[in-house]
């Protein structure tokens, strides 16, 4: 059988390190700070660009991938002896990054199987993990992109951000725009549509209780066979851990396999002190 290449992209926010050491070809989304351009996950960790973001005096731009990133790419795999590629990327509802890698595997010698998970960060490093899993067990590029589109299909991703106004700014914010997050320290808990956009999940008071609703949602899907989870924060590790103490405690049947803090890209637009879950049925 031949060698299947895996392709992502920086929002994952899996970290170049862990990526690399797994086999897994990172292109990164870019992030403009007025005329300078950073890659994400290369030219900033987490810690780093949360502190440019705090004293710059404008929010940030972020960039796609050109067709011409991906190409490279898909190259370099070719001539490493890969027989086809599995490129897994972020909702196309909010990026031209799956267009990008789409345009490039049209031209690409060999099959690249290109997929729009629907969703960023833990959601897609779950639908990146599953493929990874596939292809170790000996799965060939279809078998692959089938176990991702599992994920896909039934995963779900559940988020508070301290503050929408990185998302409206950012113009991300989807259907979750008209809410009047600042009132009364409502924190809406939200999530990603069938289509890929932003949508409110639920609304509450207080970052605990958007915590304990984005844990009972989880505890929930449990409730039908165990489940995997991937855990995000921007730059606030406690709230990570409060979450999984919040599964623990109502008893959700889970296994976390990844926790991250978000990049620069995704912190672009989700500001610091944001927690959330993507969970899936376990594979």
């Amino acid at each position: 059988m031949g060698k299947v290449g895996i392709v992502c992209d920086s929002t994952c926010d899996m970290g170049p390190q862990w990526l690399s050491e797994n086999d897994v070809v990172m292109v990164p989304l870019k992030v403009l700070f007025g005329d300078d351009t950073f890659l994400d996950w290369v030219d900033f960790t987490p810690p780093t660009f949360f502190e440019k973001l705090a004293s710059a005096t404008e929010l940030p731009k972020t960039s796609q991938p050109s067709p011409a990133d991906f190409a490279a790419v898909y190259e370099s795999l070719a001539e490493q002896g890969c027989d086809e590629i599995v490129s897994i990327h972020l909702t196309a509802a909010l990026s031209g990054t799956f267009e990008s890698a789409t345009m490039a595997a049209a031209e690409s010698r060999i099959p690249v199987r290109v997929i729009n998970t629907l969703t960023v960060t833990a959601g897609e490093a779950l639908v990146i993990l599953a493929a990874l899993d596939a292809r170790s067990a000996g799965g060939d590029g279809a078998a692959i992109e089938a176990a991702a589109m599992r994920v896909v299909e039934s995963g779900k991703l559940l988020f508070a951000l301290d503050t929408l106004d990185y998302l409206v700014k950012g113009g991300r914010a989807g259907k979750a725009q008209g809410l009047a997050a600042s009132l009364l320290n409502i924190k809406p808990v939200l999530t990603f549509t069938n289509e890929g956009t932003i949508e409110p999940y639920k609304k509450v008071k207080g970052t605990r209780k958007a915590i304990a609703e984005i844990a009972a949602a989880v505890a929930e899907e449990s409730k039908k066979g165990a489940v995997k989870v991937a855990i995000l924060h921007s730059m606030a590790p406690a709230l990570a851990k409060e979450l999984e103490a919040e599964l623990d405690r109502l008893g959700a049947q889970y296994e976390t396999i990844h926790t991250t803090s978000v990049g620069a890209v995704i912190g672009t637009y989700a500001g610091p002190g944001a927690v959330g879950a993507a969970f899936c049925p376990a594979w």
